[in-house]
C-alpha cells in the first residue's frame, strides 16, 4: 500500500502491482485481498494501489514499477452499477469507501484505470479483471449510454482479460511471465481473453463455426434438395450447375472409444464466430441471438472458444476456467489474511465491511440462471463448495481475531444459501449439458437436492464455543429447500433472527418466464413449512420477500396485480429494486433488443414488452409502495390511463384513494414493514421492523447486481389475475387527516 511498507520488507520493487476501485480490506471477500494472498503464496512481491487519485498519474507511481505486470480491476462492483441508480442519477455514498464517501472512483473504471498504469509505466503488461471487465469482454449493451460498447479489451488495450473465477489463470499466468515467456505469446489458458489479428487461430487444426450453426437466427431459408443433381434452375445448363466430383476418401473403421476422442479433439479445437461489434451494435435481433449462443456456450464441460470482431481485430475468448475442487477453494479461504481493513484507514467505517466481517462465504457459483443476475456469467452454474473444516476454522478465526465479535456470525453463506455441495448425479451429464438452469422450467431430475450436509455444518457451527448464533442472511432458494422439509425446519428454528429474506420477484407468469423463475405457488408452499415450523419453536418470525419493478416482460397491467396481491397480504414494502440493465445479462439484452434469448430468435419471434422510459419505470417502481403518499399522483395517472380508474377510492378493494387538499403533507402510514407473514397465532409486530442491509439483495455486499435469489417451478400454470381473487369486506370509513391511509 506505501513505500514505507516496502521497504520494512525489504522490497525494491514489486512482482505485480494490483489497482482496486475499492478500499483494501485483507478478507477474502473482497476481490484483491484474494488475489494478492494468493500470489502472495506463491511466492510473488504483491503491492495494491487502492482508489488513486485517476486524474494524477504520480498516484499510479507510488510503488513504482511494477517487474512482472499491472492488475486492474474496479473493485468488487462494476463501477457504472456502484456509482449510479438504475434511474441514472449518482448514488450519495460508495459501500466500499471509508465513510461511505462517494466519487472516489472513476465510471468505467477498468478503462481509465488501465489507460493511466500504461501512462505510469510504459511497456509493462496491463492485466484486467474482476467483475467488470468480466462482464464487458465482448461488445455488450451499455445502459448508461444506450448503446451497445466494444469490448472491455478495446476500450482499455489491455493485453489480458481474465474472466470469471481467476486463481489458475493468474498463477499460471504469473509464473509464465515471471519464467521470461511474453504475454503476447501466452494465449492457451481457459478463463482468459485477448486480442488477435482478424482470422488469427491458434493453429491449422482448428476450426470456426458460425454461431448460426449454434443458434439460427432470422428468417431461415428452406432446406436444398439433397437429390438435386444441379442447381434447379431451368434457365441454366445443368452441367453448368453441376457439382463437382467429390474427393474420394478411404473408408476408416474406428471403435466406439476412437470416435468419441476424435470428436472430443475436434470439439475442443473449435472457435464460434459470434456476430461482429459492427453488427450487433445496430441490429438488435442479432443482438439477442449473440447473447444466447454467448449463454449456451457457458458450461466449462463442454464450452468451446468464442470470438468476435471488432474492425480488422478479433477478441478471442478462450473457455471458462474449470471449477476448484474442495481442497483448492480451502487452500484460497485457508490462506493468512489479516481479517480487516488496512491500518491507514484508521477508525473509518467502511459499510461493506461492516456488513460482512462477521460472515463466512462457504461456496461460489450459481445454477439458478435468473436473467437478471449476473452472477452465472462470472461464478459459473458449477457451485464449488469449502470443506467443513475449513468453514469451521474461520468461524474460529472470526471469534479469536475479528474485533467487536459478539458471537454472533452474521451469515453462513454465499450467492445462494443452500446450494452448498448441490451439484449433478452425474458428471458425465453435468460436462455435456447444455441447460441455461438447472431449476428451470423444473428442477432437473439429474440435479442433487440433499440438504444433509449443510444440516450438518450448520449443527457443528453453532456448537462452536463462544459462538451463540449462527444467522442465515444469504439470499434462499426456497424452491430447493422446500425439497428438504428437515432444512428448513432446522433453518427456522435455530438460523433465522426473526426475519427471513427471500425472493419471488413477481406474482405474474408474464413477467416470472423472462426472469427464468417459478409461479408464487413455491413461494407458498415455502411460506406453509416456515409457519409450522415457527410455530413449533414458538417463536415470532417473518419472511421479507423481495420483488423488481420494470423488469423486462413487465406490463402496468402486470405490475398492477402485484400491487394488489401486496395489498392483499397488506405487505408494505420498505426496500424495492428497479430492474437495472447490466452488461451481458439476458434480460439486459430482452431490454435492448425486444426479444428473448431464452428462445431462438428471430425477425419475427416474441416481442418483449419492456418498460423503458423514466415515467413508467417510476410508475412500476410505485405500484411496489402503493401505500406512500408521494406515490398515489403517478399511480393515479397511470391507472386512469389503463381504464383501471375504479381502483381509485376509500374502500377495502381500492388500491389508492382520490386526492386530498393537503396530501403532499403526508407522511408514509406506520403499518407493518413488508412482514405480515406470521406465525399462526403470533402478534403482528409494529412498524418498528426490519431493516435489511444493503448493498445487493442479502445481508453481504455483493459484487453482482440483482438478487442473489433464485428459484425455479412447481407450479407452470398460469395464475388468475390477483384482482379477481380480493375479496372486499365491508370497514368503517377511516378519516384522511394527518396522512393516514383509506
Amino acid at each position: 500500500m506505501s513505500r514505507a511498507e516496502m521497504e520494512a520488507l525489504g522490497w525494491d520493487q514489486c512482482d505485480v502491482i494490483l489497482v482496486t476501485g475499492d478500499a483494501y480490506i485483507d478478507h477474502p471477500s473482497f476481490g484483491m485481498a484474494l488475489v494478492g494472498r494468493l500470489l502472495e503464496a506463491q511466492g510473488y512481491r504483491v503491492g495494491i494501489i487502492a482508489q488513486p487519485d485517476w486524474n494524477n498519474v504520480e498516484s499510479f507511481r507510488a510503488l513504482g514499477k511494477p517487474r512482472l505486470y499491472w492488475g486492474i480491476t474496479a473493485g468488487n462492483m462494476d463501477s457504472m452499477v456502484n456509482r449510479y441508480t438504475a434511474d441514472k442519477k449518482i448514488r450519495s455514498d460508495d459501500a466500499y469507501t471509508p465513510n461511505g464517501e462517494p466519487n472516489k472512483r472513476p465510471d468505467r473504471a477498468v478503462t481509465i484505470y488501465a489507460q493511466k498504469a500504461r501512462e505510469a509505466f510504459p511497456g509493462v503488461p496491463v492485466v484486467v479483471g474482476s467483475i467488470e471487465a468480466s462482464l464487458r469482454r465482448i461488445a455488450h449493451y451499455d445502459y448508461w449510454s444506450d448503446k451497445v460498447r466494444r469490448s472491455v479489451l478495446i476500450e482499455s488495450k489491455a493485453d489480458l482479460l481474465i474472466f470469471g473465477n481467476a486463481e489458475r489463470a493468474l498463477v499460471d499466468l504469473t509464473r509464465r511471465i515471471a519464467e521470461g515467456e511474453s504475454i503476447k505469446d501466452i494465449k492457451d489458458l481457459r478463463g482468459t481473453a485477448f486480442l488477435v489479428p482478424q482470422g488469427w487461430l491458434p493453429d491449422a487444426e482448428w476450426s470456426v463455426h458460425n454461431s448460426t450453426r449454434v443458434d439460427v437466427p432470422g428468417r431461415i431459408d428452406a432446406h436444398p434438395n439433397p437429390y438435386a443433381m444441379a442447381k434447379e434452375d431451368t434457365k441454366e445448363c445443368a452441367t453448368e450447375n453441376a457439382a463437382p466430383e467429390p474427393t474420394v476418401k478411404p473408408i476408416v473403421i474406428m471403435t466406439r472409444e476412437e470416435r468419441l476422442a476424435a470428436a472430443k479433439e475436434k470439439h475442443n479445437k473449435t472457435v464460434v464466430r459470434l456476430p461482429a461489434y459492427d453488427v450487433v451494435k445496430d441490429d438488435p435481433v442479432m443482438y439477442a441471438h449473440a447473447s444466447r449462443v454467448f449463454h449456451l456456450e457457458s458450461n466449462p464441460g463442454n464450452a468451446r472458444a468464442l470470438v468476435q470482431g471488432h474492425g480488422d481485430r478479433d477478441v478471442w475468448m478462450n473457455p471458462p476456467p474449470l471449477p476448484l475442487q474442495m481442497d483448492e477453494m480451502d487452500n484460497v479461504y485457508d490462506l493468512e489474511y489479516a481479517r480487516g481493513p488496512h491500518p491507514s484507514y484508521g477508525n473509518a467505517n467502511i459499510p461493506a465491511w461492516e456488513m460482512i466481517r462477521f460472515s463466512v462465504n462457504i461456496m461460489r457459483g450459481c445454477f439458478g440462471g435468473c436473467t437478471f443476475c449476473s452472477i452465472t456469467e462470472h461464478e459459473g452454474r458449477i457451485i464449488q463448495s469449502r470443506s467443513e473444516p475449513s468453514i469451521l476454522r474461520e468461524i474460529e478465526h472470526i471469534r479469536d481475531k475479528t474485533k467487536g465479535f459478539t458471537g454472533i456470525i452474521s451469515d453462513l453463506g454465499g450467492p445462494t444459501a443452500n446450494m452448498y455441495r448441490l451439484s449433478c448425479k452425474d458428471k458425465n451429464i453435468e460436462e455435456t449439458c447444455r441447460r441455461l438452469s438447472c431449476v428451470y422450467p423444473s428442477i432437473c431430475v439429474n440435479l442433487g437436492t440433499n440438504h444433509n450436509p449443510l444440516i450438518k455444518l450448520y449443527r457443528k457451527a453453532r456448537a462452536i464455543p463462544g459462538v451463540k448464533k449462527v444467522l442465515i442472511q444469504s439470499g434462499l432458494r426456497y424452491d430447493l429447500a422446500v425439497r428438504s422439509p428437515e432444512y428448513v425446519k432446522e433453518l427456522v428454528t435455530h438460523h433465522v433472527g426473526g426475519l427471513l429474506k427471500i425472493a419471488p420477484e413477481h406474482t405474474e407468469s408474464n413477467v416470472l418466464s423472462k426472469m427464468m423463475k417459478p409461479g408464487i405457488g413455491a413461494y407458498d408452499e415455502f411460506k406453509a413449512l416456515f409457519e409450522k415450523y415457527s410455530l413449533e419453536a414458538g417463536k415470532k418470525q417473518y419472511l421479507i420477500p423481495y420483488f423488481i419493478a420494470a423488469h423486462p416482460g413487465a406490463t402496468d397491467e402486470d405490475m398492477l396485480n402485484l400491487a394488489l396481491w401486496l395489498k392483499k397480504n397488506n405487505f408494505r414494502l420498505d426496500q424495492v429494486q428497479t430492474f437495472m440493465p447490466t452488461p451481458m445479462a439476458m434480460a439486459s439484452a430482452m431490454y435492448h433488443s425486444r426479444k428473448n434469448p431464452l428462445h431462438k430468435v428471430t425477425d419475427d419471434s416474441e416481442t418483449v414488452e419492456t418498460p423503458r422510459t423514466l415515467k413508467q419505470r417510476q410508475a412500476h417502481k410505485a405500484f411496489l409502495r402503493y401505500y406512500d403518499p408521494k406515490n398515489w399522483p403517478i399511480l393515479r395517472d397511470t391507472l386512469r390511463k389503463m381504464g383501471r380508474g375504479d381502483l381509485i377510492g376509500t374502500g377495502e378493494r381500492h388500491l389508492i384513494p382520490p386526492y386530498v387538499q393537503g396530501e403532499e403533507n403526508f407522511k408514509t402510514s406506520s403499518g407493518k414493514r413488508a412482514m405480515p407473514m406470521l406465525a399462526p397465532g403470533a402478534q403482528k409486530r409494529g412498524a418498528g421492523g426490519a431493516a435489511v442491509a444493503q448493498p445487493g439483495r442479502g445481508g453481504r455486499p455483493n459484487a453482482l447486481t440483482g438478487s442473489l435469489t433464485a428459484r425455479s417451478t412447481v407450479e407452470t400454470k398460469a395464475r388468475p389475475s390477483i384482482l379477481d381473487t380480493i375479496k372486499v369486506k365491508p370497514k368503517a370509513p377511516v378519516k384522511q387527516a394527518r396522512g393516514r391511509k383509506p
